[in-house]
Order: C-alpha cells, then structure tokens, then sequence
C-alpha cells in the first residue's frame, strides 16, 4: 500500500511491502516449465516492437549455455536457468541497451562499475579481454552471487570485487578509463557526493555512464524495510529508497558535477500508474511471470524527447565525457 505526502520540498511516498509468499515445489516447476515455453514467444512479441536490449538478452542466453556446458561448479541450475529465460527486468533493458552501445566500440583498460546489478559489469568484462575490472557494492547479500559468477565465468583473475561505499573508494584519483553505474545513484541519499567521487575517479577523457529513475516532477520514495541494510530508519520506522530525479534536480545533483551529458535518452511509461501496478505486483505475487517482462516494456513503455515529457515514471541514461 502507497501513501503520498507532499512536504514543503517534493513529494514522499512511503511504500509498505506485503508479506513474503513462497509456492510449492511443483508449483516451481511448473512455472519454470511454463517460463521455458513463453519466455522465447515474448522475446519474439517484443522483438516486434523493437524493444531496446533485446540483443543483450540474447547474450545472456548464449551465457548460460556456456555455463551449462562448461563451468558450473559455483553456480546453481536455478542461476543458470534464470539467466537462460529471464536475466533482465523492466527498463534494464533499455538503461543496459543505452550503456553498452556507449562502451562497445571503446577500448578500454581500468573499468570500475558502482553496483549496477552485475550481469551488466562482468558481461562487459568478458566482452572486453584487455579489461581489468573493479566491482563495487557495499550490499553483502550481493557480493557472493557476484564473485561466484565472476568464478564460473573465469573472470576472477580481471575482476576484482570491493565491499564498500563509493565515498570509500580505494582508489587515486583519475584511475579509471569509464565508470559505470546503472540504477544506483537515487538509492544513495548524499547522491550528489557519490557522483563527485566518481567523477573524481575518472581519467580526463575518461566516461561516466550514469543511469536514475525520472519524472516531470521530483520525488522520493522511503520503504517499510532496510532494503539494503546500509540506513536507518526515520521516525515513522521507515528508510530511504530512491529518489525520481526531475530536470531541475538533475542539474542540481549531477550537471553541477559532471557537466551537460554529451548524450542521453528518456525511457518511460506511456500511461501513468503503470509502472507502480508492476512493481507491487512483484513484490506481492510469486507466480509473476517474470519472462514476460520485454513484451512488457514493448507495449506499456517508450522513448520520450526529455524528462519532462513524461506523463509519469521513466528512467534516464546518460553519458558523460571527462575533458583532458
């Protein structure tokens, strides 16, 4: 259940998770077996629309099958299979599309990635085999899936995984060639340290890929649950989830820093509600038929020409070029 605050700043919405519900073994494998018949039929629906991504979602199919045949000692059939027939989600379509059209063609040495979800950084490490990756996230539940992968992939020995916040980065400045972060900078509430620092971190020359959920008008979003395990709650037991950066925050917090983006592009949805009935359907319904999410974005999502635009929630992604 959402309830909306206005305050003298920008809009709150305090957010309450259902309880956790699990399903039965059988019922499991008939929703993997139903996911390995419609997951590729989606994939299809959604090629029909032109879904951005859909090109990274095939390589992570072809990953799996390599896993399959080859390395599996430190990943789980259940991993392999998730990465097989639903590796993405909602706009990590598009915001993974926008990064990696911006890095393929480069060459590129020193990487470090800031906690953006991990099939993106060690898909880029293994794409790129003169690269020499640094993996940051201060969530612990993430850090063992992220090195098994790393592991299985034989990626250890070029990737190094870090547990800490980006403001303790144990790095010189200018060290890296491109900084990465997708979906993460609105979960930080000092985000406008965050991107100083890795701004800082950058090379000149260097680029930083950034990615933040939008709207026309800024807002924030506080959650009944330590989502993380980084905050503390407020007064009313709830913690700080994300913020929706609006044009005028998004000067604030970021241009401020970084400059004017040297490129972006604006992804949302097309009717507003619809992007908040997914995620609470998420969190509440543990049949969600997670392989139909590129069909979904195909038919309830679109590009937008800026932020302001949008008549609801969108994400923007943005490049940015350090200069010399």
């Amino acid at each position: 259940m959402d309830m909306l605050v206005h305050s003298a700043i920008q809009p709150k919405t305090y957010i309450r998770v259902p309880p956790g519900q699990t399903i039965g073994r059988s019922k499991r494998l008939g929703r993997a077996l139903l996911g390995s018949v419609l997951s590729p039929i989606y994939w299809l629906l959604a090629y029909c629309y032109r879904v951005p991504g859909l090109k990274f979602r095939r390589d992570c199919a072809l990953l799996a099958f390599r896993l399959l045949c080859g390395r599996k000692k430190y990943i789980s059939f259940a991993e392999m299979y998730r990465l097989l027939f639903w590796p993405l989600d909602s706009v990590r379509y598009f915001e993974f599309n926008f990064v990696w059209d911006a890095l393929s063609h480069l060459s590129i040495r020193c990487y470090l990635d800031v906690s953006s979800p991990r099939l993106f950084p060690i898909m880029l490490t293994l794409k790129k085999d003169q690269v020499l990756a640094e993996l940051m996230n201060p969530d612990a539940a993430d850090l063992t899936p992220t090195a098994d992968l790393a592991k299985a992939l034989g990626l250890n020995r070029r990737c190094n995984i870090h547990s800490c916040l980006v403001g303790a980065a144990p790095f010189e400045p200018g060290s890296f060639d491109v900084v990465t972060s997708i979906s993460v900078v609105e979960h930080i509430p000092e985000d406008k340290q965050a991107v100083r620092k890795m701004w800082e971190l950058l090379r000149p020359g260097g680029r930083l890929l950034l990615t933040v959920p939008c709207a026309a008008e800024a807002r924030e979003e506080y959650i009944d649950r330590n989502e993380y395990g980084l905050l503390e709650p407020n007064e009313d037991g709830f913690f700080f989830f994300q913020r929706y950066y609006d044009q005028k925050l998004l000067s604030e917090n970021v241009f401020s820093i970084t400059g004017e983006p040297s490129r972006y592009a604006v992804y949302g949805e097309k009717i507003v509600g619809t992007y908040r009935r997914n995620e609470q359907s998420k969190r509440s319904d543990p049949n969600y038929p997670a392989w139909r999410e590129p069909y979904m974005m195909g038919q309830e999502y679109r590009y937008f020409d800026t932020v302001d635009d949008l008549p609801g929630i969108g994400v923007i992604a943005m490049e940015f070029v350090k200069a010399g």
